[in-house]
């Protein structure tokens, strides 16, 4: 059945003008029509794709979402920055951070979370906790640099004598210290003669 109705239209797809016969026609040739059919299948498809990869690359991120306690490397995901970077937090005090064991700091997830309250909210809540036994002061303690050139020791020879002592290094920023009283004491012991 052909209509009388003649109205000059422009095509969705090529843009060009053409004469339809009805008042919803869209395309001017099925060729046309076709086409812009192709075109939207294509695009849905590709949309699909995209949305598919963007839920793939969100599942780690979902996972330690998920999980209550994280190491290091997790935070720095979650937080979009360097391991390095985290490590600075968990020394600056901002993230708290337990040590279980030789590598093996683990943070809880919510103190992520608790990260993005008020700084106000946050001091009352969650007081930081301090990593180490006792805070000394500095003026008690040496540098590990301090101590090795004073004994003209090497590091490997200190670390071995602070783990067979028993003395605990405390990290300030980019310095480790140690007690004075303890290597002093180490140090100042007369060797016994042998006879």
């Amino acid at each position: 059945m052909s209509s009388n109705i003649e109205i000059q239209r422009i095509c969705e797809y090529c843009e060009k003008q053409f004469t339809a016969r009805t008042t919803v026609t869209l395309f001017c040739s099925k060729k046309c029509n076709s086409r812009a059919y192709k075109a939207r299948v294509k695009a849905l498809k590709i949309q699909a794709s995209n949305k598919e990869t963007l839920k793939i690359k969100s599942k780690p991120i979902e996972d330690l979402k998920a999980k209550e306690f994280l190491t290091v490397g997790e935070v720095a995901k979650l937080l979009n920055c360097s391991k390095r970077t985290a490590y600075y937090y968990i020394q600056a005090g901002t993230i708290n951070a337990f040590n279980i064991g030789q590598r093996m700091t683990r943070v809880k997830r919510s103190d992520i979370d608790h990260l993005f309250v008020k700084q106000d909210q946050q001091k009352t809540s969650h007081p930081p906790q301090i990593a180490y036994k006792d805070e000394i002061l500095i003026k008690d303690q040496y540098t590990t640099k301090e101590v090795r050139e004073k004994y003209k020791l090497s590091e490997g020879a200190l670390q071995t004598l602070l783990i067979r002592n028993n003395i605990q290094k405390t990290r300030k920023g980019w310095f480790a210290y140690v007690p004075k009283e303890p290597i002093d004491k180490i140090f100042n012991t007369p060797t016994k003669s042998i006879r």
